[in-house]
């Protein structure tokens, strides 16, 4: 499927819960460092996806521009915030009503988290690998949305523990798991990783604030 943009369109994949009404949410969940092989397909993201569809939230994948068959060039985190936009725009002109999570996957949880944490109509965020070493994630202070982060124990580009302290500072709205023996990509772990998204949006937070959209509470 095409998602349109400015610079033409953006190649995307669409996962649905299964089970007639089983519909509770709707989320974009963006891939890793264009430049560094990152796809919509990557594993992670996937597995995410994968997580998101069997609770019953809309999970839609996407390449960014100029990865795949995706049009346009990369513009270092920059026009990939509009792509993460017309993705979002897309969710919401074809899931009316459905509250929106927007999240990502290293890079892509960069790119995801901000525009996610700027735009009124996404409700949570998602946010795996965090690569705090390279990226800054104070933004995450500025709005009071529930955001789930999964980090890997043995992450290169931010351990578990490093992360946890880091994003303390930034608000209790923040949920950091950490995965034993994890590295960045969740190698062999793809299991924990989907058990620990799964958990959020049934039992933790993550269901609450979809209910919450769902009769307009929302605190921020």
């Amino acid at each position: 499927m095409k998602i349109p943009v400015s610079h033409g369109y953006l190649e995307a994949a669409l996962r649905r819960p299964q089970g007639a009404g089983a519909e509770r949410g709707a989320a974009v969940v963006c891939h890793p460092h264009p430049l560094h092989g990152g796809t919509m397909n990557t594993k992670a993201v996937f597995r995410a996806a994968q997580a998101l569809s069997e609770v019953g939230i809309v999970a839609l994948r996407f390449n960014f521009r100029g990865v795949g068959a995706s049009t346009g060039t990369f513009d270092g985190g920059v026009g990939e915030r509009d792509d993460v936009r017309a993705a979002v725009d897309w969710l919401e002109s074809s899931h009316p009503g459905l509250p929106i999570i927007a999240g990502g996957f290293s890079f892509g949880s960069l790119v995801a988290l901000y525009v996610g944490a700027e735009d009124s109509r996404v409700v949570g965020l998602l946010g795996l690998g965090l690569p705090i070493v390279t990226y800054d994630f104070s933004f995450l202070a500025s709005r009071r949305k529930p955001t789930l982060v999964v980090q890997g124990a043995l992450d290169q580009f931010g351990p578990a523990a490093d992360v946890k302290e880091r994003l303390r500072a930034y608000g209790d709205h923040i949920t950091v798991v950490g995965i034993d023996g994890a590295d960045h990509f969740f190698n062999d772990r793809f299991d924990e990783l989907r058990d620990t998204i799964r958990s959020y949006f049934t039992e933790g937070p993550g269901a609450l604030v979809i209910r919450n959209a769902e009769t307009a509470k929302r605190p921020w």
